[in-house]
């Protein structure tokens, strides 16, 4: 080409070498650079003006061809040297001049490259006959991959594949019947063509659809959401009840599970009290301490005691009441028309008048002369028998109506009239006086009969009946009786078994729905089932690690098995459900639950072993008896 060509971005202008073929020299041999040749890598430079720093490029490598400032090539004058800097790289220090007459500094970083480059041809000037050839590129050639190995598939690469399938246009042809031809119709069919649809149509259509799909999806979702908040409510009511009955029984103890309640929190405070005590009190002042802390137990248990006699004052009036009621209740069965039939026995009107005289003769604030006809009519009724309790009754009674004339104050004759009512209801409980009593009394007739199965207590070394024993599963002899356990355990132990009694009576209603003849469960008391859920299932769920008792159930492992302490799981009640379900459990939980869940069976099964023993006994003994046994014996027998 005529006039000066200067390669503007990928070439750079270099002499002619004597010989064409002529190799480039080795950048990496350090020797210096020729002041006619231009082709030099600039790495990472900076053009130094004073105001400003103008950067040479971002890339690794350039040429100076390619800079912005437009720098004319005929200015550079590379320094005879190159100098390594902190780094290592060689630098090369070059002094720009511009055509304003001004001077810059670059300093140049070569890139020491060991890859050969191809010569390129190049061209040569026709006035000044300087010769150009064309380099390479300034930077590392781009690697040759392997094209023959496959990269991307199916496995590795995100793409969804389909594969449609296309009907391909076909010509058809049909054939009618014309002069010369004939074709028969027998198996023609007329087609009529229905109301045509439109595209406005079709989605108006496909719109209702989806809105009546919606409709259904979102009644679904709500019903969930009610299930679910009802369940959530009810759950939250049952706890409030439960903290209320609580609270109520604490606060107005009336039988012995309540009393038991306050001292199991009585028990609480006081641990509580001595670790405070413990952890920030030392030598005498502990002791102090100790001391006061047991002066305001002991006041505590005292107050617990009198609320303790009233509540025995009101329960025994209680009894009372409900065994006259028992006695002048009516027979009463089901007729053949399925209405319910009452009739009042000879028996049953006695017992009436006995409870109304009682009745009668409880009552208070009356006047004298009131006071005076029941007097007297109480001593009639009791002189219809002739025997030491009635006479004692009769003199009591003419003691009173004698003090009563005299003008003797109300307060002073409550003692009398305390033993006045004490005597009749002995005598109203008395089959003799009373025939009705008999049904109701548990204490037999026969005097004999109480010599039986008598054993000793060796608490309060009384010689008691078996009934007064209270025996667990793996008992191997007779220990105290029930009062002693009782004083035990309010002096001592301070137990309470009320979650426990609950959690004994769901597990009952459970396996009495199974029908399939459980007993093990209805031998078991609430002492065996704590230890069962505390000591062997650490009193949590084994899935959820839920620890509120109340939540908590024990239901069979295999449902197809008897409920036994080797055949249980403790879960929450929602798990209980879900686990009912399960055909195999074995395979469903895993290796692992399942041989955690059987090592607390082999526990349970060492501890309870004598309960298979004496449930086989006591059924044996149960279908031995030479009467009918009625529908629900087993339960009657196991306390079902």
């Amino acid at each position: 080409t005529d006039g000066e060509a200067a390669p503007t971005t990928a070439t750079a202008e270099e002499p002619a070498a004597e010989q064409e073929g002529t190799e480039e020299p080795d950048e990496s041999s350090g020797e210096q650079l020729d002041p006619d040749r231009t082709n030099v890598i600039v790495s990472q430079g900076r053009v130094s003006t004073g105001a400003d720093d103008v950067k040479l490029i971002d890339s690794d490598a350039v040429l100076i061809d390619s800079l912005q400032t437009n720098l004319s090539q005929e200015a550079l004058t590379p320094q005879p040297s190159i100098v390594k800097n902190q780094d290592g790289q060689d630098t090369l220090t070059v002094t720009i001049k511009k055509d304003n007459g001004t001077t810059d500094t670059v300093t140049v970083v070569i890139k020491q490259e060991t890859v050969r480059r191809a010569f390129l041809g190049g061209w040569r000037h026709r006035e000044t006959g300087k010769e150009y050839h064309n380099s390479s590129v300034q930077t590392i050639p781009k690697r040759n991959y392997d094209t023959s190995m496959k990269r991307s598939c199916r496995e590795t690469q995100t793409v969804t594949q389909k594969n449609e399938r296309c009907q391909t246009t076909s010509d058809t042809s049909t054939q009618m019947t014309k002069t010369g031809c004939w074709v028969s119709d027998r198996e023609d069919k007329i087609i009529i063509p229905g109301k045509y649809v439109s595209a406005d149509d079709k989605f108006a259509y496909m719109l209702r659809q989806v809105i009546i799909l919606q409709s259904y999806f979102r009644r679904w979702k709500a019903r969930k959401y009610v299930v679910s908040t009802q369940s959530t409510g009810r759950k939250r009511k049952e706890k409030e009840r439960r903290l209320r009955e609580e609270y109520q029984r604490r606060m107005q103890p009336l039988g012995k599970e309540d009393f038991d309640l306050v001292y199991h929190a009585l028990e609480l405070w006081r641990r509580e009290e001595v670790e405070n005590i413990n952890a920030t009190k030392s030598g005498p002042e502990r002791k102090a301490a100790l001391a006061g802390l047991m002066d305001e137990e002991t006041q505590l248990i005292a107050s617990i005691q009198r609320h303790k006699l009233i509540a025995k004052t009101e329960t025994n009036k209680k009894k009372k009441k409900g065994f006259l009621d028992r006695c002048a209740a009516p027979k009463e069965w089901i007729g053949f028309d399925g209405m319910p039939t009452k009739m009042d026995t000879p028996y049953t009107m006695r017992a009436k008048d006995l409870k109304m005289t009682y009745e009668s003769l409880d009552k208070r604030y009356l006047t004298r002369e009131e006071r005076l006809d029941i007097l007297l009519q109480l001593k009639l009724t009791v002189k219809e028998h002739d025997c030491k309790l009635t006479k004692d009754i009769v003199e009591l009674i003419d003691r009173e109506a004698d003090l009563l004339m005299r003008g003797t104050k109300e307060k002073n004759l409550e003692g009398l009239r305390q033993r006045i009512s004490t005597l009749f209801l002995q005598y109203i409980k008395t089959p003799l006086f009373n025939p009705e009593a008999a049904n109701l009394l548990k204490v037999p007739e026969d005097p004999s009969s109480l010599r039986k199965n008598i054993y000793y207590c060796r608490g309060c070394g009384n010689y008691l009946p078996s009934t007064d024993f209270e025996l667990t599963t793996n008992a191997r002899t007779i220990g105290r009786c029930r009062k002693c356990k009782d004083l035990d355990g309010e002096g001592r132990l301070r137990e309470d078994f009320s979650r426990y009694r609950s959690l004994l009576q769901s597990i009952r209603e459970t396996e009495e729905s199974y029908s399939d003849s459980s007993r093990i469960i209805f031998l078991l008391t609430e002492a065996d089932l704590r230890y069962l859920a505390e000591n062997i299932w650490g009193a949590q769920s084994v899935l959820s690690q839920w620890e509120d008792t109340y939540d908590l159930t024990l239901v069979r492992w295999n449902k197809r098995k008897e409920w036994s302490p080797w055949n249980c799981i403790l879960l929450t009640n929602e798990e209980a459900r879900a686990h009912s379900k399960l055909a195999k459990p074995e395979e469903a939980y895993g290796t692992v639950f399942t041989q955690k869940v059987k090592y607390r069976h082999i526990l349970g099964k060492q501890h309870f072993a004598s309960m298979p023993k004496l449930s086989d006994y006591m059924n044996k003994n149960l279908k031995n008896v030479n009467m009918p046994l009625p529908s629900n014996a087993d339960k009657v027998m196991f306390g079902g």
